[in-house]
């Protein structure tokens, strides 16, 4: 997975990367080259006092980390450009996919965790990106290099190598697979960490309403507990890993120098080459520890690259026409013909064989218990999930078959919760519209009912909104969602329960002054009062996910048992009538 989602996203920034190379190539070459200049220092010019010989070499090491040291530089600058390049095009693919999801692919993977695989799985692999083009790049090189300069050096002596490195290898890879399942640990802990801290930040009302402070605190430090145990795990592991290079590089240094004495007093080598040899056995030992590290970090890497695989794999259940309609004739009609919907699993459909007509000018109500399927209806048309059986029609037209832009300018649904984002009133009311003028804006808010308390707001419609709205109620954050719709001027109006929050008179004034602005428009209103709908042109009664009853007020009061109990339950049988 990992290597499948680097060789994809990296492919645009070949160039930059065959520039890492050679600059960490010619680099490596220049370190490796140093030693040996040194040993030639101390053979041919300490030894022998001869200065001129030591000036000479000591200024052409000086010029060969000169250029190693720009190699280097260069290397980093470019690696750590193509690794933040890497990190924002991953996120804007993740991103752009999540986008794309319906309500039942979000609901799958839950807000925390696709926020987790966003931010720090991304994370995760542009840092091991970075540290390729920086270590990795280099380690092989600086390896192999210095194994080959040793055995340049002395031969017998390199057999010392032979004895270190498989020795660090099987240490090594013993650590990196124990430490593999515990990094994907630590992500799903990560995922339930985010769970809990976002649960509580947003249901901050409710825990202080109930008082559950102390529970709150006990679960969060449960998952907070949960986490640092697995990283304290992982740390511990990784813990070991210098000590044992370490271990490892000095015995090989005091086996060099014991080996390397007896080579020089035989004079079979010289002081020189013994220092050489210490540098190039360090190197090596080094390059495989860089190696080593780069190791430590890919389990974790891979983990979080199957978790973005998984998403960036997952294909969205409502999916976009290949070649859209684009035009639809301005009517508005919407239809829904023997619609349903199940969720995949589930025993029973949500919604089964519904049937429903709503036409320009008339105001179309739906009513039913609660978990009657309504919201789902409602849901079936802006696409947020497709119907499972039969079919959706705007305007005599599959809404599967219609362009998603024209399908958004020709339905607005103002959700049951409505959201709104972080900003101004403007910049939230324009956002079906963008160039909306501020009239239109005041016009918008005057028949949502909603002029006036934003009149009263500091700054107007340039007065700040928290995210979500959170620093306004419950009943104006309708109103502004309302106002939102009316600016994007809509052929079909879908409100789901949209007039919940709303005391009796202001919904009486909305809903008069909606049947004033929308006398054009096919409106769809979802609602739990009765007083909301009972005036509606037709009235389709759900239950069970099945319509059990269509007409008007009075017909449904004589003829249907189920809108009937609806009814008597929040009104009198004289207020009824």
């Amino acid at each position: 997975m990992l290597i499948r989602l680097l060789r994809a996203h990296l492919r645009p920034y070949r160039k930059p990367i065959a520039v890492v190379v050679v600059l960490q190539l010619l680099q490596t070459c220049a370190t490796l080259y140093l030693p040996t200049l040194n040993a030639d220092i101390i053979d041919n010019g300490v030894v022998k006092g001869d200065t001129g010989y030591i000036l000479a070499f000591g200024a052409l090491m000086l010029g060969i980390s000169l250029v190693q040291v720009v190699c280097n530089i260069g290397a980093v600058r470019f690696g750590a450009r193509t690794a933040a390049a890497l990190g924002r095009d991953v996120r804007a693919a993740v991103f752009d996919r999540v986008q794309s999801f319906s309500a039942r692919e979000v609901g799958r993977f839950g807000a925390p965790s696709l926020i987790t695989r966003t931010t720090n799985d991304v994370q995760q692999i542009q840092m091991l990106a970075l540290m390729t083009f920086t270590l990795m790049v280099s380690a092989p090189i600086m390896g192999v290099g210095g194994v080959i300069m040793s055995l340049g050096l002395d031969v017998p002596l390199s057999g010392v190598l032979l004895a270190v490195l498989p020795v660090m290898a099987v240490a090594l890879t013993f650590l990196i697979r124990a430490l593999r399942p515990l990094f994907r640990t630590m992500q799903e802990r990560l995922d339930q960490v985010n769970r809990v801290l976002r649960e509580q930040i947003t249901g901050n009302r409710v825990i202080r309403a109930f008082v559950r402070d102390e529970y709150e605190q006990k679960r969060f430090r449960k998952a907070n507990e949960e986490l640092t145990e697995v990283a304290l795990g992982t740390g511990n592991l990784m813990a070991l890993m210098f000590p044992i290079v370490m271990t490892v590089v000095n015995l090989a240094s005091i086996a060099v120098l014991w080996f390397g004495a007896h080579r020089i007093d035989s004079g079979s080598m010289g002081i020189g080459d013994l220092t050489a040899f210490l540098a190039y056995l360090m190197q090596t030992v080094m390059s495989v520890m860089m190696a080593t590290f780069m190791f430590m970090m890919v389990p974790r890497a891979e983990v979080c690259a199957e978790r973005i695989q998984e998403v960036l794999e997952t294909d969205s259940s409502v999916v976009p026409p290949v070649a859209g309609v684009t035009e639809l004739r301005a009517s508005g009609t919407l239809e829904l013909r023997g619609a349903g919907f199940r969720y995949p699993g589930a025993e029973e459909p949500v919604l089964k064989g519904v049937e429903l007509t709503a036409r320009p000018g008339e105001i179309t109500a739906v009513i039913g218990s609660t978990g009657s399927g309504k919201s789902t209806l409602l849901g079936l048309v802006p696409r947020l999930f497709d119907a499972t059986e039969g079919e959706v029609l705007v305007d005599g037209v599959d809404v599967r078959e219609i362009d998603p832009r024209v399908l958004a300018r020709t339905v607005s649904l103002v959700p049951q919760k409505p959201y709104l984002f972080a900003g101004t009133v403007a910049t939230n009311l324009r956002y079906g519209n963008p160039d909306a003028t501020d009239e239109e804006l005041w016009h918008a808010l005057e028949v949502a009912q909603a002029r006036e308390f934003v009149s009263a707001l500091e700054g107007g419609l340039d007065a700040p909104i928290a995210q979500g709205g959170s620093n306004v109620s419950g009943g104006q954050r309708q109103r502004l969602a309302i106002a939102r719709t009316l600016v994007q001027r809509p052929e079909i109006y879908l409100f789901d329960d949209s007039f919940s929050a709303l005391d009796y008179a202001t919904d009486a004034a909305l809903r008069a002054a909606l049947t004033r602005e929308t006398a054009d428009a096919t409106v769809v209103i979802v609602a739990q009062r009765v007083s909301t709908i009972r005036d509606a042109d037709r009235i389709v009664v759900l239950d069970e996910g099945r319509v059990v009853g269509t007409g008007r007020h009075a017909e449904l009061m004589d003829g249907n048992e189920t809108y009937r109990e609806i009814v008597l339950s929040q009104l009198t049988e004289a207020e009824a009538a």
